[in-house]
């Protein structure tokens, strides 16, 4: 006859004298995880990952993000307007990590430019070349990009 097994989250001794332990089902860390990822966690995927994971073999035409923060001044709410105007636009995070994604096309360089002018100041702001941060995005690409303004 077997002997019954010690409830979740205590320890019980065997015939032999060892002891064994059985985790509690409360203890679990990962109950409250979903099972679909948030749009954050999306955005910060690297672009070949979400290839990989949507199936998506096609390439998605070239686009320029610029990633910023929340700043003090009356630059900020204009900033916002033009990042919503964006072919592509997102919010992440809370509080002091809060950043704005806007991802523009080439079609769109002078609202691009236009919102650089206000949130390239800013120290934390990111340019992104087709979702990476590549060498010289600022310094090249940026000024490539306002050739294309007519």
């Amino acid at each position: 006859m077997s002997k019954p097994s010690a409830p979740p989250g205590e320890t019980s001794q065997d015939d032999d004298g060892a002891s064994s332990y059985r985790p509690s089902d409360r203890f679990w860390p990962y109950v409250d995880v979903p099972e679909e990822p948030s749009d954050e966690e999306l955005a910060r995927l690297d672009p070949d990952v979400r290839k990989i994971l949507h199936g998506d073999r096609a390439e998605g035409p070239f686009s320029v993000t610029l990633v910023f923060p929340s700043f003090d001044g009356a630059n900020y709410e204009r900033a916002v307007e033009l990042a919503r105007a964006s072919t592509e636009y997102l919010v992440t995070g809370v509080g002091p990590s809060l950043r704005h994604r806007a991802r523009f096309l080439p079609s769109q360089a002078l609202s691009l430019r236009t919102l650089f002018e206000l949130v390239g100041p800013v120290e934390s702001c990111e340019v992104l070349i087709d979702d990476r941060p590549v060498p010289y995005a600022r310094e090249l690409w940026l000024p490539l990009m306002w050739f294309l303004i007519r």
